[in-house]
């Protein structure tokens, strides 16, 4: 079983920056892509950010792209998401997904944690 916590959310002002955390409880979390997503009050769910087992391939949502930086550290069961230059309508509940090796989707999420950027 999976288990993925995410931390770091908060509070900050427009054109602040804020560093997700995501630790994963998994024996081999390198078998795992492992992405962002968010979800902004009455909106869907979108995908925000991905990174290969490796670390070496990452892929960005358009409304990002420049902005966010997603990284990870295997030795340590965690993957990042480095928020620059927040704007309001980045607030949102933002989720860490874990998707194995051999899964078309992402079926492993967090519980989420609230960003909220102020203007």
């Amino acid at each position: 079983q999976v288990q993925l916590v995410e931390s770091g959310g908060g509070l900050v002002q427009a054109g602040g920056s804020l560093r997700l955390s995501c630790v994963a409880s998994v024996r081999t979390f390198t078998s795992y892509r492992m992405a962002w997503f968010r979800q902004a009050p009455g909106k869907e769910r979108e995908f925000i950010a991905a990174m290969s087992w490796s670390g070496t391939i990452s892929d960005y949502a358009d409304s990002v792209k420049g902005r966010f930086t997603i990284s990870r550290e295997n030795a340590k069961n965690t993957v990042y998401l480095q928020m620059d230059s927040l704007q309001p309508e980045d607030t949102a509940v933002y989720y860490c997904a874990a998707r194995h090796a051999f899964q078309a989707t992402y079926e492993h999420w967090g519980m989420g944690t609230q960003v909220t950027v102020s203007s």
